[in-house]
């Protein structure tokens, strides 16, 4: 009997290696898309951080690297996390306290006019603008919400809330700054950019499914009745619960920003800011870079001027990094101020571009797949790039004729 294990585990052994010899002999063939998809990647990976390292030499660049993320940490992204704390548990006292009511009873009456849709949806945008965007894919998915929608009209949410997320945040962050002035004047274009996307959708969703132009819920009633918030327990309770509770949320925020802020600014800053502005040479600090995207914007900076009032072509910087999250993009502007090159129209069309996009490249297919409307992605991220665009021109030209008017 051992005679014949022994002879059995010498065959397995013996196929194995021929296996081996035949998979070696057969050529190679990347008939595959992911090894397609593996091979360009590499291409480049490795080209990205060859292009930095022949610049700045392979020992800066990776110092420049970990040194920008770590003073991102550090002097950002606690800023930043400290702010959605506070924020967080003032939004939930808001909330708590029928202040949020009051709102959506006041601008209940402009969803329909601005927006086309119904009145309710203006709960929406105060909780996008008191969170972030996700909070508008709850409110979705409530059937005492959703049942006073037309179906296109739900899906159009998607770029209603994203273009006020995190607007709270977004606002105390730049005011702290010192520039709530400008802030301000960029909600006002954020939320002309929250219209020409919400219609764009809408319009584009309708045309090439008309089938959509039916309600959510054939039975709902044409009354809409105030989406209620439970309260209980005493005043004292209710208001240190929120407090609590608000600033939480508020810490969750601070965290998922974090990858964001460490992973895409950090590449952002590098090839934004050039060598050391005293040495004209690379020393391996934070915040040094190959300033590719500064040198392409200045080739067109007439275009940015026009647009958004740019002066420097290092601005492009925050609303390209705005597309994936608008808590990266905040980490940009401390830099830009140290820089010199911030003005109040900057803020003014940063406020507005980061709060219309907020990430929404990277949150629009989770949102509407969500909602079962995976095939509208394509109509939603086009819409809200032009929605974007517009809210950022709306802010620069109405800073402008504000600051001829005072």
């Amino acid at each position: 009997m051992e005679r014949k294990k022994t002879t059995s585990y010498a065959r397995s052994v013996e196929a194995m290696f021929l296996r081996i010899e035949r998979r070696i002999k057969r050529p190679l063939k990347f008939t595959h898309k992911r090894s397609f998809e593996a091979i360009v990647f590499l291409v480049f990976f490795i080209g990205f951080f060859w292009f930095l390292a022949y610049k700045m030499t392979l020992p800066n660049m990776l110092n420049t690297f970990m040194q920008t993320a770590y003073h991102l940490l550090m002097e950002t992204v606690f800023y930043i996390m400290a702010i959605c704390v506070l924020m967080g548990a003032i939004s939930r006292l808001l909330t708590e306290f029928g202040v949020v009511r009051l709102m959506e009873g006041i601008l209940r009456p402009l969803m329909k006019p601005l927006y086309n849709l119904p009145g309710v949806a203006a709960l929406g945008a105060l909780m996008t603008f008191l969170s972030d965007n996700p909070a508008i894919i709850s409110l979705a998915k409530d059937k005492n919400f959703s049942r006073y929608f037309k179906k296109y009209q739900l899906v159009s949410l998607t770029n209603f809330g994203t273009a006020f997320g995190m607007g709270l945040v977004v606002l105390a962050f730049m005011t702290g700054l010192g520039f709530g002035g400008g802030a301000l004047v960029g909600i006002a274009g954020a939320v002309i950019g929250s219209i020409v996307s919400t219609r764009l959708m809408q319009r584009s969703t309708l045309k090439t499914y008309p089938e959509l132009d039916v309600p959510v819920d054939p039975d709902a009633t044409g009354d809409e009745q105030a989406i209620s918030f439970k309260s209980e327990g005493s005043t004292f309770q209710r208001f240190l619960n929120s407090l609590l509770d608000g600033g939480k949320s508020g810490v969750d925020i601070g965290l998922a920003i974090i990858p964001g802020v460490l992973c895409i600014s950090t590449i952002v800053m590098m090839l934004t800011f050039g060598p050391n502005a005293e040495t004209h040479t690379y020393t391996g600090a934070a915040y040094e870079g190959v300033p590719a995207i500064t040198w392409l914007a200045d080739k067109i900076n007439i275009v940015f001027y026009w647009l958004f009032g740019f002066d420097s072509g290092a601005l492009v910087s925050f609303p390209i990094t705005a597309l994936g999250a608008v808590g990266a993009a905040l980490g940009l502007v401390p830099r830009f101020i140290a820089e010199g090159i911030i003005t109040n129209n900057a803020i003014a069309v940063f406020t507005a571009m980061g709060m219309c996009w907020s990430g929404y490249l990277s949150t629009h297919t989770a949102m509407l797949d969500s909602l079962g409307y995976r095939k509208l992605i394509g109509k939603a991220i086009g819409a809200h790039t032009i929605g974007g665009l517009c809210a950022g021109i709306a802010a620069h030209w109405l800073y402008v004729l504000l600051a001829m008017i005072f």
